[in-house]
Order: structure tokens, then C-alpha cells, then sequence
């Protein structure tokens, strides 16, 4: 099996068709637009959580962190879903992206000021979950607009690979940037960076929204999307996949700032290239699936992920030197992007257009909603067991749950 998945890999590898999606206006306005953004906020979510660290000294406060601002997600998520439905989409992005630019403002009004507490923080980070719980959505279920559906796929990994450019990129800038400067230019920056997204959202010449005709109540429309991630097996198992990996493996991410502390003796640069080598290693992930085109192995490469980022978690748990530590972020990163972005890809693939904005918010739902109870564990288990136990015991359960699937859902890895 190994060696026909290397054929079929080799047979459709081109890196000519890496960027087919930039070849419609619309996608490229995004492509740059969110490209700056999110460099930006990654620039603020790196300076955030090791300020957070610094004021405290404690890893429970970067899950408290972590866990306000995902709440939000478990309280307008599906709500949101139904907007995206009802409303245009680039309307209702602009609306969040633009709270998202008054947040990053206040937060580095306050740093500059020097009047920053921990309270500030946690309740900041609620404020970025609320505006991100109504964007996720929305800009989940636009790239449909963007591109032609045979390039939905290139487009998806395309998404992929900007915002693990930004991993890459931002998270080390930002490193050195709190070193240099201090946290406050890093939120300041962030803040300008979303004049790109809202200039690229309102360039856009998109084909006029079209609300349905049949207008059914909130409840109703909420109901028909549970029910159709609950009727359809392959949906419902590629959603409980990223929500175990989500909660259980990617909320590892919330330990780096007391990881590059107390493990390998380092400093908020230290914390950037930590970060970033992660990025490194999903960017490369990400060119490699937009570069497949239209492949038809796309469960392989899912299941391949799934076993491969807890491999590599439980490894990286017990290296205690840099250059070792970065490498296998740079595989994590690989693995975990495999998963994330085939997955956001098979359920778009599998949803009709009418239930794609809730189908998505039930996606999208399990992904950043299982992101906050995640850091709210890993941090207070970090704090009882320390950070290298709790890395390997989590990454145990999401081997233990790929191996799972593989045993009694066959079917995903023949999902083309």
C-alpha cells in the first residue's frame, strides 16, 4: 500500500499547479489581503501569550488565556453559522474584521501605557473570540465565491499555506520584535495589518448575494444543519478527527512560552522560533496539497497525518535542545496541517452550497471551541505533571483515537 501511495503521490506531484487559484481576481485581492493580516496576528497572539507569561510566571494563566478566548466560539458559533447564511459574507467579515483592528489598538494602548494586567489580557482575548466566533464562518464557507469549485481544493490549501506563512513569519518577527521594542509595536502592528483585509474585502467584485427565498427561523435552520453532520458518517467522523486532534494535540501550541522557558532556557525569541519552525513545517505541507491539483487520495494522505502528529508530538516531548526541538516542530507542523487542511477540504467538498456557511460553523465549532478547553487542560495538567508529561499524555489519546478510525472507519482512507 505504501509503495502504490508513493506512485499516485509522484504521478500527480506538480508544482505548476501550486497556485491555480491566484489566477481569479477575487482570490488574489484575498490571498494578499488576509496574508497581511494574519501576519500581524500572529505577531499579537505570540507577544499576547508570552507577555501573559511574563506578568504571571505561570502556565494555568496562559490556559485561562487560552480558554476566554475560545468560549465565545461555544456561544455564537452556531449562530454565526446561520448569519453567514443569511447575509453576505464579505459584509460580515468586514464588520469582524474591523472590532478585530479596534482590539489590537486597545491592547497597545495599554501596553504603551504601561497599565497591562493579566485581567486585560483575558478579557481581550474574549473580545478577539466573539469577532472570531461570527468571522470563522463566514470565511470559511466564502472561498466557494472566490474560486471555481474545481479549484476548491487549491484554494483551501492555498488558504492553508498563507496563513503557515504567517506561522512561519510572524511568530519569530514578533519574537524579536517584543525583545526589541517591547509587546506594545507587536499589537500595534497587528492593528494596522487589518486595513489590508478591509481594503482587499471591499475591492472584491463578487456576484450579488442571493438570500433564500424561504426564510425559516433560527432554530429551524440550526436544526437542518445538526442534522445533516449527524446523518452523513464520513462528515461526522473527519469532525470528531480534527476535534480530538484540536483538543488533545494542537493545544500543545498553548505550553511554547514555558516551554522555551523552562526547557530549553530561553527567552520571547526563543518562543518566536519555536512557533515559527511549526509554521516552516505546515507551509511546506500546504504547498505540497495545492500542488497535487485534483488528486484523488486525499483520505491517504489524511490518515498519514493522523498517525504521523502524534508520532512526532511524543517524541518532541522528551528533546530538551533547540535545533532538535525545531526540527521535529517543523515535522509536527507537516503532520498537523495534512490533517486540518484535508479535512477542511473533504467537508467542504461533501456539503451542498445551501448548508455550506453551518455546516462549516459545526466545523469550525469543534475546531476553535475544542482550542480553549484544550489549553484550560494542558495548562493546569502542565502545572501538576509538567510540561513534557502533558505534551506525551496528550498526544497518546490522538494516536490512540487514529488508530481508532483506521480500524473501524476504513472508509476514510479511500475519500477521494
Amino acid at each position: 500500500m505504501i509503495r502504490q501511495f508513493k506512485n499516485q503521490l509522484n504521478g500527480r506531484l506538480s508544482w505548476r499547479q501550486t497556485f491555480t487559484a491566484l489566477r481569479y481576481p477575487n482570490y488574489r485581492l484575498w490571498f494578499w489581503g488576509q496574508m497581511i493580516s494574519l501576519f500581524g496576528s500572529w505577531m499579537q497572539g505570540t507577544a499576547q501569550s508570552f507577555l501573559m507569561f511574563e506578568l504571571t510566571r505561570s502556565p494555568v494563566y496562559l490556559g485561562y488565556a487560552g480558554f476566554a478566548s475560545g468560549v465565545p466560539t461555544w456561544l455564537f458559533m452556531l449562530y454565526a453559522g446561520v448569519v453567514a447564511d443569511r447575509m453576505p459574507r464579505r459584509n460580515l467579515m468586514i464588520i469582524t474584521q474591523t472590532s478585530m483592528m479596534i482590539l489590537a489598538f486597545i491592547t497597545a494602548g495599554l501596553s504603551f501605557l504601561h497599565l497591562i494586567q493579566p485581567w486585560h489580557i483575558i478579557i481581550l482575548a474574549f473580545g478577539f473570540g466573539v469577532t472570531n466566533a461570527f468571522d470563522a464562518p463566514a470565511r470559511q464557507a466564502m472561498v466557494k465565491e472566490l474560486v471555481g469549485p474545481e479549484h476548491l481544493t487549491n484554494a483551501i490549501a492555498l488558504n492553508s499555506a498563507m496563513f503557515n506563512t504567517s506561522v512561519a513569519l510572524g511568530p519569530a518577527v514578533g519574537g524579536m520584535t517584543y525583545a526589541l521594542f517591547g509587546p506594545a509595536w507587536c499589537f500595534t502592528i497587528n492593528g494596522l495589518s487589518f486595513i489590508a483585509v478591509i481594503a482587499a474585502l471591499a475591492a472584491m467584485k463578487l456576484i450579488p448575494f442571493v438570500p433564500n427565498a424561504e426564510q425559516n427561523s433560527i432554530v429551524t435552520d440550526l436544526k437542518e444543519g445538526l442534522r445533516y453532520v449527524a446523518a452523513h458518517s464520513m462528515i461526522r467522523t473527519i469532525i470528531s478527527l480534527v476535534g480530538v486532534m484540536t483538543l488533545f494535540g494542537f493545544a500543545f501550541a498553548t505550553l511554547m512560552p514555558a516551554w522555551a522557558v523552562r526547557i530549553l532556557h530561553g527567552n520571547s525569541t526563543t518562543n518566536g522560533f519555536l512557533q515559527s519552525a511549526r509554521g516552516f513545517g505546515a507551509l511546506i505541507s500546504a504547498l505540497l496539497i495545492a500542488s497535487l491539483g485534483r488528486f484523488k487520495f486525499r483520505g491517504k494522505l489524511l490518515t498519514f497525518g493522523s498517525f504521523a502528529f502524534p508520532v512526532m508530538l511524543i517524541i518532541f516531548s522528551f528533546i530538551n535542545w533547540l535545533p532538535l526541538s525545531l526540527l521535529f516542530l517543523f515535522g509536527i507542523g507537516f503532520a498537523l496541517i495534512l490533517v486540518f487542511n484535508l479535512a477542511n477540504a473533504s467537508v467542504q467538498t461533501l456539503t451542498p452550497d445551501h448548508l455550506r456557511g453551518r455546516v462549516m460553523s459545526i466545523y469550525s465549532l469543534t475546531f476553535f471551541g475544542s482550542m480553549p478547553i484544550g489549553a484550560l487542560i494542558i495548562g493546569s495538567m502542565a502545572a501538576r505533571i509538567g510540561e513534557p508529561t502533558t505534551i506525551m499524555v496528550n498526544a497518546l489519546i490522538v494516536l490512540a483515537y487514529a488508530g481508532f478510525i483506521f480500524v473501524f472507519m476504513p472508509k476514510l482512507r479511500r475519500l477521494e
